[in-house]
């Protein structure tokens, strides 16, 4: 991903292997441009709750969020509940955080938007 571009509009390209995992120093210079996310499991996990006034405004925020997700082919781990879906995004591939996980956080936000 260039620098330059906003994580929003950058799109996921497949990482595979350690070298791909992200460092604590780069995750501390992207975790800024995707608030309200907090690093979890030791971070090696994003992870947001986005909440909902109802289960229709749940679900489709869950629907929009598949839909982007299979379109950048990265998926995330979701909780869904009445007002609420928690999402967890992690790079199984790399044993951690990648550049695919700060995209697709971006993604997730100007949903919610």
């Amino acid at each position: 991903m260039n620098d330059m571009t906003p994580l929003v509009q950058a799109h996921c390209i497949p990482r595979k292997g350690h070298e791909h995992r992200l460092s604590e120093a780069r995750i501390r210079e992207l975790m800024p441009q995707i608030q309200g996310w907090e690093l979890a499991e030791n971070g090696h996990v994003l992870s947001k709750t986005f909440t909902f006034p109802d289960y229709y405004h749940t679900i489709s925020f869950v629907n929009a969020l598949a839909h982007i997700a299979n379109r950048e082919d990265h998926h995330p781990d979701l909780s869904v509940h009445y007002g609420r879906c928690v999402v967890h995004f992690s790079t199984h591939d790399v044993g951690g955080l990648s550049e695919n996980d700060f995209i697709c956080a971006a993604k997730a936000d100007r949903l919610s938007e």
